[in-house]
């Protein structure tokens, strides 16, 4: 394909190459509403000045610099998570951001508090997805005697230190497995629930809720002790083989954090496609070939676009008009993914 030439700008914002040209080198003030149209048609057809055309329409517009520390670089979510937070902080129509992503490859608090001071040291704000250990709280509540606000992501930590959290209501989550997996076995049978680890408070909460349905509506189910993946799939394809070789009655199973790819090559491997109810979160490439194949019953995902949206709103909130009087929680509304609405 050819690429997108000045005149193709033109007819795709609706003005003339004259006004083009103005925006593009500023010799002339454009309207902000015109000048905006070009930037948005030029994103729309990929037109090749682009970067340009942002710096010229969103000069005058005050600048913050935004730290976003995530984990598990390999894993797909957070990789999307990546691409998500860039889309957002260039959607800001009222501020400029520079989004400076990072990745924890290791959950320890030693890693995860010297990343976040690394972030930190070059950032306005910062936004965290991590276990609450008390070591990051001490480093969350340091940085926010230093002016810096502190946003945890999808898992809380530092509570009543950290700025606000931003997610899905965690224990609903948990409860929404649960109540899958009740009304869709044939049988009342044993259940089982992976957790990366209990210091991740997200995945204590989908724990809870997990548990707590069936202790409230089905009973007849045994949930079985948790089982801890440490977020990777070479521990929960182990974990998962020896779950199905224990417990022959087993009739279902809950993924609440990573390492899903290891419960779906466990679940291929021993054939057992469509007959066992398989929850996981996050809709990826793996398991969204799960899904078409029967091999997961259903994906539990996070809005990445909604939750970025929101969490850019609260950061250059927070760094225009200070801390808040009162730590906040932002609920975001989760998503269903089963085989026929992928």
């Amino acid at each position: 394909m050819r690429r997108p030439t000045i005149s193709d700008l033109a007819k795709a914002s609706g003005v003339s190459v004259a006004t083009i040209d103005r925006v593009l080198n500023g010799r002339h003030r454009v309207r902000e509403e015109t000048a905006r149209r070009v930037y948005d048609a030029a994103q729309s057809i990929g037109y090749h000045a682009v970067g340009l055309l942002r710096q010229r329409v969103f000069e005058d517009l005050p600048q913050y610099r935004l730290g976003f520390v995530l984990q598990k670089p390999a894993q797909a979510f957070y990789q999307s998570f990546a691409r998500e937070i860039e889309i957002a902080a260039q959607a800001v129509s009222n501020a400029r951001i520079q989004p400076h992503v990072e990745f924890v490859a290791a959950s320890t608090p030693t890693a995860i508090v010297e990343k976040l001071k690394v972030v930190a040291a070059r950032n306005q704000a910062v936004a965290l997805v991590g276990p609450d250990y008390p070591a990051v709280t001490a480093a969350v509540e340091e940085l926010k005697d230093k002016g810096i606000p502190v946003f945890s992501l999808l898992s809380d930590l530092a509570t009543g230190v950290r700025e606000a959290y931003v997610g899905v209501n965690n224990r609903k989550v948990g409860r929404t497995a649960a109540w899958l997996i009740s009304k869709s076995a044939r049988r009342p049978g044993k259940v089982a629930c992976f957790v990366g680890s209990h210091r991740f408070h997200g995945h204590e909460l989908r724990e809870i809720g997990f548990r707590s349905y069936f202790r409230e509506n089905a009973p007849e189910f045994e949930v079985l002790e948790t089982l801890i993946n440490l977020d990777t799939a070479e521990i929960t394809h182990e974990a998962t083989l020896n779950l199905l070789q224990k417990h022959p009655d087993l009739v279902g199973f809950y993924v609440c954090g990573g390492g899903m790819e290891g419960a779906i090559s466990a679940i291929r491997e021993e054939n057992l496609a469509g007959k066992l109810i398989i929850v996981v979160n996050e809709l990826t490439p793996e398991s969204k070939s799960a899904l078409a194949d029967d091999v997961v019953t259903m994906v539990i995902g996070t809005p990445l676009p909604a939750l970025c949206k929101e969490l850019m709103s609260l950061m250059v909130g927070s760094v225009e008009r200070g801390e808040a009087v009162v730590p906040g929680q932002s609920f975001l509304p989760f998503d269903i993914f089963v085989s026929e609405n992928i």
